[in-house]
């Protein structure tokens, strides 16, 4: 039988194929060329006035092909979190509908409970997915073959932890992109070290331009990296505390809305 492949599988090739796209276009029309030019630009101020002190271009600091990988996860990154920040948002708009409709001084029996679940049934198959319906649903259920509250708490519970379970899980990706963009420049710092040894003979001899040249490599690809995988952790951060702060808020929602107001 035909497995219908998730749309967030989908979401994450496609947005892994847009930035590598972007990016590499970026730096094939500006940023390497930009950067030729400023290193000719920079050969040509030395030649003439040997107390030229080059000074550090951008350009120059982001052109090697470490640097560029590390920008292509980092957007890559940034789109994933941004799914998981609109999936969020979306979360918290479902919480504000009045999806179970008790005015104060009411309460709800067991013999109550399919009437107060038609409207959450009668949501879309993509918003009965969200948190606070499928909690609504599953403590409604509980209470009608239960008559038990308590039952109704715990089941409450158990679904927002193991939200919490998945809503971790789901960021393993950012975490793997967090952890390879320094890796990928210590990469680059093996790279440009490497090369630098292989033409210590011309160091020697008196002509250090390449030397300098391979180091620039190794130190600009760990500086790239490094300060990237620090925004895309702080970006990581916040959207991880955000989503915790959701299923709290879900479970003391379902607390306040539901059970509070359930009588056996």
């Amino acid at each position: 039988m035909q497995k219908n492949v998730p749309l967030e599988f989908i979401y994450q090739v496609f947005s892994l194929i847009i930035a590598v796209i972007i990016i590499h276009g970026i730096y094939v029309s500006i940023i390497r060329p930009g950067a030729r030019d400023v290193l000719e630009q920079q050969a040509m101020e030395i030649n003439s006035n040997p107390n030229y002190v080059p000074e550090r271009s951008t350009y120059v600091v982001i052109r090697d092909f470490e640097q560029e990988a590390c920008f292509v996860l980092m957007v890559w990154a940034f789109s994933l979190m941004g799914y998981k920040a609109w999936r969020t948002r979306e979360e918290r708009i479902m919480m504000s509908k009045d999806l179970v409709p008790v005015g104060d001084g009411i309460s709800i029996l067991p013999e109550d409970t399919r009437e107060y679940s038609r409207p959450i049934q009668a949501l879309t198959d993509n918003e009965q997915s969200y948190l606070v319906p499928r909690v609504l649903l599953s403590a409604l259920d509980r209470f009608r073959s239960t008559r038990n509250i308590q039952d109704v708490s715990t089941t409450v519970r158990a679904i927002c932890e193991s939200e919490t379970d998945r809503l971790d899980s789901e960021l393993a990706l950012v975490r793997y992109i967090a952890w390879a963009t320094p890796s990928i420049g210590f990469l680059g710092t093996v790279r440009g070290i490497g090369q630098a040894l292989g033409q210590a003979h011309q160091a020697v001899q008196g002509n250090i331009a390449g030397v300098t040249q391979s180091l620039g490599v190794a130190f600009n690809s760990t500086f790239v990296a490094l300060l990237i995988s620090i925004v895309v952790m702080f970006l990581l951060h916040q959207l991880q505390q955000s989503q915790e702060k959701l299923v709290l808020d879900a479970e003391a929602f379902c607390d306040k809305r539901l059970i509070q107001n359930l009588k056996s």
